[in-house]
């Protein structure tokens, strides 16, 4: 059952802009080090950026509740399988948001899906309770 979704575009130019202005001192705010090694690695790296940023954004929308406030871009984590496929690591806030909204006997999983065509990038996130085996 699909407990939310959420959807982020991002103007790549302006993540690139705040990377220019304030280095490391703002990818280290927002972006894990995982993250950031990820990005580096990249040509262009600030479209992998903006992808990350748009992704933190389309899951914390996914997993918002009617009164729920922000979280910490740290506790959303953007990572890739060897295919290139995105995927999600929820920590400390954004694990116990995805879990306080899940009905009981249920597990979350978050499907994430990142496209860039110069100058944006997008995200778009599917939050969706499973009900689990053998309970």
């Amino acid at each position: 059952m699909i407990i939310g979704i959420g959807t982020d575009l991002c103007d790549i130019r302006r993540i690139e802009e705040s990377i220019e202005k304030f280095g490391n001192r703002f990818k280290a705010k927002i972006f894990t080090e995982r993250e950031r090694e990820y990005c580096e690695s990249k040509s262009g790296s600030g479209a992998y950026y903006a992808k990350r940023w748009a992704a933190k954004e389309a899951v914390a929308k996914a997993l918002a509740g009617p009164r729920t406030k922000s979280l910490s871009w740290q506790d959303v984590e953007i990572i890739n399988d060897p295919s290139g496929r995105p995927s999600v690591i929820l920590r400390r806030g954004a694990l116990r948001r995805m879990n306080s909204r899940l009905p009981d006997g249920h597990k979350g999983r978050i499907f994430l899906s990142l496209s860039d065509d110069y100058p944006y990038a997008l995200a778009y996130a599917v939050f969706e309770a499973v009900k689990k085996t053998g309970v």
